[in-house]
């Protein structure tokens, strides 16, 4: 099935103690534009999916829980011609919340190197959804990047690639717990679907306020 090629894309089980906690410029410079301008990666623990085809729930954990993945999606240019205001899942949607926030290379004398955008998932049928507690971070290259390219396939291209962050709200793990297993079996599961992985991390983000105020949020350790 689809978890399968998780494991033939580059999840990697880090050791005991060793977690995967990039910055967003980390995730921008180091692994987001190696990955468009096809160099290589300084390690190789990102997988690729296809969001289309996975719910949230169905998405295996990384190293301490957390969720990282590159995904092939439409370009900003055909965002730009309203073809793209969400993005279709099997059994829901994701839908961006807010506006992007730029995010800087300090090592570059704080030069845009990419954009951060907020989406949270609803499930069902778009625009009718329900929201559910599942937040995704998606960051993509800023245009001055992609004029970097020894080529303007990037810019010209209707694809493009971006780096995304999923997790669940830490508040709704807590309510989760309380349910019976009647209504958890009626509710998205908010563990991990990779039973080689440790529990998913959570968030502790309450309304669209904290999603877009504190992007501290998303680095919160486990316990």
């Amino acid at each position: 099935m689809e978890r399968k090629e998780f494991m033939q894309h580059g999840l990697v089980r880090l050791p005991p103690g060793f977690r995967f906690h990039p910055t967003d410029e980390e995730l921008v410079v180091q692994y987001l534009r190696r990955k468009a301008f096809s160099f290589p990666l300084p390690a190789t623990i990102i997988p690729e999916i296809d969001l289309r085809k996975l719910n949230p729930w169905d998405l295996p954990c990384g190293s301490g829980g957390e969720k990282y993945f590159f995904y092939l999606r439409e370009s900003k240019s055909e965002q730009k011609r309203g073809r793209v205001s969400y993005q279709k899942t099997r059994l829901g949607y994701w839908k961006s919340l807010g506006k992007e926030k730029p995010v800087l290379a300090s090592s570059q004398g704080n030069e845009l190197v990419g954009l951060k955008q907020v989406m949270v998932f609803y499930r069902g049928k778009s625009p009718h959804g329900s929201k559910t507690d599942w937040i995704m971070h998606q960051y993509s290259l800023s245009n001055n990047e992609l004029l970097k390219s020894s080529t303007q396939s990037l810019l010209a291209s209707s694809k493009e690639w971006v780096v995304c962050q999923i997790f669940v709200k830490r508040r709704s793990m807590k309510l989760r717990v309380r349910n019976t297993r009647h209504e958890e079996n009626q509710q998205i599961p908010a563990t991990c679907s990779s039973s080689s992985s440790s529990s998913c991390i959570t968030e502790d983000l309450s309304d669209e306020e904290s999603v877009n105020g504190e992007e501290a949020m998303s680095k919160i350790p486990t316990a």
